[in-house]
């Protein structure tokens, strides 16, 4: 009977070449839209002038004050334009708000001789189109800018407003201040003033500003725009019919059980080679950056709920910037780090050899080592204004997520591209090259220099912070969410047959249908970054249309896997690897929960203009970031911890480990709740009140009951981590024999 073209197309070949064709189209198409970043983004002017001519600041006076923005890391106690840390104001906005406010209080004193405060109804409708006006007239664009004198005058007072907070601090706000002298604070917020511009002029031929019109904001009523609606709606209609295709396609083409699948026998190792016993090292370190991961998550989760009081220490010592900052580059440190540990113990049970040359196991955590020393150091010091000569190559580069000093970033990527040396050479000379051990060694090529898009140019900042944003987005979302979700499906799939649990070909299959899911959506769904920074309103489109699907056919693919593992148990069958399945069987969960139904809960484009910088991100980064991540890499510790005990014969008992994965998911889900809930809440006060009100800690401190809360789900996991890292310890180096 002659195939259907669905038939062709669900095929092995089928599905190869759709994966080569999205991935072509998807990585062209993303080409062609950053080739035309530079004609899009708002310009920085070369002069920003005063009523009366005189020059209020400069194209230079703005970088710089990016640079100190940085340098002294404030992306991770504030947001701008939305993307940063939650705990401190939007700087674009609050900017915004005050320069309006000053507006109001000018025209109202000029027509009606009174405050903005005792303005009528009918008088405020006036000088609210006497400020519009005003704004409407300042023209953002490269060569100069020309504020009324209102505006100037507005514009001197935010930056009086801005010297004092950031020099003298505000204890209420947990900044503590003492760090930023008065002339770098002076262009800082000369840098914020840009922001506000961004955010309150259009943009040429259009009716929207620069950034999408965002933030809402009823003083000028400015709002969302119908494209965000109507790409919202085109989203969950797409989503829906996506979501019965694939689980249609899944079921028909995929996980149908035939009478000649074949389970291959479950993995059983009767010796490690010598590169795979180099690893046992790597093992405590990850669970002891996991655990204190999870402690600086506690501490600043407590400024968060009670920003004006310290915690164990002065937040003058340990500043809630820094920790925050640790609190996440520790995270990207033991996932990436576990991750490296599972490709180098796989690389020889694929090859059924050794890595060429051993001791580059060694140097590998050598390296790692220093890179993570020097970067938490550089972190701390940086930030904290102790290395202001050296600040970019050694210090805290105080991009959310990209931390690193320049030097450990160099690190870094010399460490990776050595790892996927190791790999690749170990993995090539497979005689099985299947189309599993392919993913793995191309992700792993992907993985190792990705990273360098986020070190663009080399020796300095980028200027613009739109287009800094564009490309720092491409490493937290290309790298992680694109390039590491191709090596996890690759490494979920080889494992599911190598655990004898499900049959190669529909492992094969399963991943493939995942790789064309990852770059029709992977690659562009970068998009729904970019909405309100900068980027012109088909981001919007863009990034609305393209979803978080691809997690779906993972998670089917270990419900098959569970179900034969209970089928397994059921029969008497001995399976050693229980742990790290489970750690396996609970990312393909969280990555659906975290991932997608979390994420979608944040990203529809209506939803994301009002939720944009609150705590409604906060769940989907966490489950998502552990789950999809995190929990695939403490999967491969425990992976080689078992084979250890197993080729060693030592006692391994599944209960401690049991009861430490149970903390930690029971903690992660649980934590999802009260940020959620106080998310909707400053959704809600940002539709009914504008992106201000949202912001401001009043809205927050009305639902503090919500984030006191937070002790329980941060204290599960905090004891999980405590509990694995106990585990590993003794089950590596304190097992005993048996007899």
């Amino acid at each position: 009977m002659e195939q259907s073209w669905l038939d062709k197309l669900m095929s092995k070949k089928g599905l190869y070449t759709a994966f080569w064709a999205f991935a072509i189209v998807m990585v062209v198409a993303l080409i062609g839209f950053t080739a035309n970043l530079v004609r899009e983004v708002p310009p920085i002017p070369q002069k920003v002038v005063a009523a009366d001519g005189s020059t209020l600041y400069t194209y230079d006076d703005v970088v710089k004050g990016k640079g100190y923005f940085q340098e002294f890391d404030l992306m991770d106690y504030g947001t701008m334009l939305g993307m940063g840390a939650y705990l401190g104001p939007d700087f674009t906005e609050e900017t915004m708000h005050r320069r309006i406010l000053a507006l109001y209080n000018a025209y109202a004193h000029e027509k009606f001789g009174v405050t903005a405060d005792e303005l009528t109804d009918v008088q405020r409708g006036a000088v609210k189109e006497m400020v519009k006006a005003d704004l409407d007239k300042t023209e953002l664009n490269k060569k100069l800018v020309r504020y009324s004198p209102a505006s100037t005058a507005a514009f001197r007072g935010t930056v009086d407003y801005w010297t004092n907070f950031l020099v003298n601090g505000d204890k209420k706000l947990a900044w503590p201040g003492g760090v930023i002298r008065p002339e770098e604070a002076k262009k800082i917020a000369v840098f914020f003033d840009w922001g506000q511009l961004v955010a309150t002029t259009k943009r040429p031929g259009t009716d929207r500003t620069w950034s999408n019109n965002w933030p809402s904001e009823p003083l000028i009523d400015q709002n969302v725009g119908w494209s965000s609606l109507f790409w919202s709606l085109m989203e969950v209609l797409l989503l829906w019919t996506m979501t019965i295709l694939i689980l249609y396609l899944m079921y028909e083409y995929f996980i149908k059980k035939n009478k000649d699948d074949v389970l291959e026998e479950p993995l059983v190792l009767d010796s490690l080679f010598p590169s795979q016993k180099k690893l046992f090292k790597y093992l405590p370190v990850v669970s002891l950056f996991f655990l204190l991961q999870v402690i600086l998550g506690g501490y600043i989760a407590h400024i968060y709920t009670e920003p004006a009081k310290n915690f164990i220490l002065s937040q003058s010592i340990i500043p809630f910037n820094v920790m925050r900052a640790l609190h996440i580059n520790i995270a990207i440190i033991w996932v990436a780090v576990g991750w490296l540990v599972g490709g180098m113990f796989i690389a020889p049970l694929v090859a059924k050899k050794d890595l060429r040359f051993p001791w580059l196991v060694d140097v590998l955590w050598l390296a790692l080592v220093i890179v993570a020393a020097g970067g938490i150091f550089g972190i701390y010091a940086g930030a904290t204004g102790h290395l202001r000569d050296a600040w970019f190559w050694l210090g805290n580069e105080g991009r959310e997520y990209l931390n690193l000093g320049r030097v450990w970033d160099i690190g870094l990527v010399v460490g990776l591209v050595l790892w996927f040396l190791m790999v690749f050479s170990t993995i090539r000379k497979a005689k099985e090259n299947n189309v599993m051990v392919g993913t793995i060694i191309w992700s792993a090529f992907g993985i190792a220099t990705l990273y360098i898009a986020g070190m663009m140019p080399v020796q300095k900042i980028m200027p613009n912070f739109t287009v800094d944003d564009y490309y720092r987005w491409w490493v937290v979302h290309l790298w992680v969410e694109l390039t590491f979700e191709l090596f996890a499906a690759g490494v979920l799939a080889y494992l599911a047959v190598l655990l004898g649990l499900v049959p190669r070909k529909t492992a094969e299959k399963v991943m493939l249908f995942e790789l064309v899911l990852i770059m029709m959506s992977g690659i562009l769904g970068v998009g729904h970054h970019y909405w309100w920074q900068g980027l012109d309103e088909y981001w919007v489109a863009i990034g609305g249309a393209f979803s978080a699907m691809e997690p779906v056919p993972l998670v089917i693919l270990m419900i098959e896997a569970w179900k034969e593992y209970k089928d397994t148990k059921q029969k008497g069958k001995a399976f050693i690897f229980t742990v790290p399945f489970m750690w396996l069987t609970g990312s393909a969960f969280l990555n659906w929960y975290g991932a997608g139904f979390l994420g979608m809960i944040a990203n529809l484009p209506i939803v994301n203009y009002y939720s944009h910088g609150t705590y409604l991100i906060m769940p989907h980064g966490h489950v998502a970031l552990l789950g999809a991540f995190g929990y695939i890499s403490i999967a491969f510790i425990y992976i080689v911890a078992r084979s250890k005990a197993a080729t060693e014969g030592r006692v391994w008992d599944d209960k401690f480990s049991k009861i430490g994965f149970w903390l930690v998911t029971i903690g992660i889900v649980l934590f999802s709740l009260p940020t959620l809930i106080i998310g909707f809440h400053q959704t809600e006060i940002a539709y009914k009140l504008g992106y201000h009100a949202a912001r401001a800690r009043e809205t927050v401190e009305a639902v503090k009951g919500w984030m006191w809360f937070r002790i329980l789900p941060d204290s599960l996991i905090i004891l999980g981590a405590l509990t694995i890292f106990v585990d590993i310890v003794k089950k590596t180096f304190l097992s005993k024999k048996e007899n």
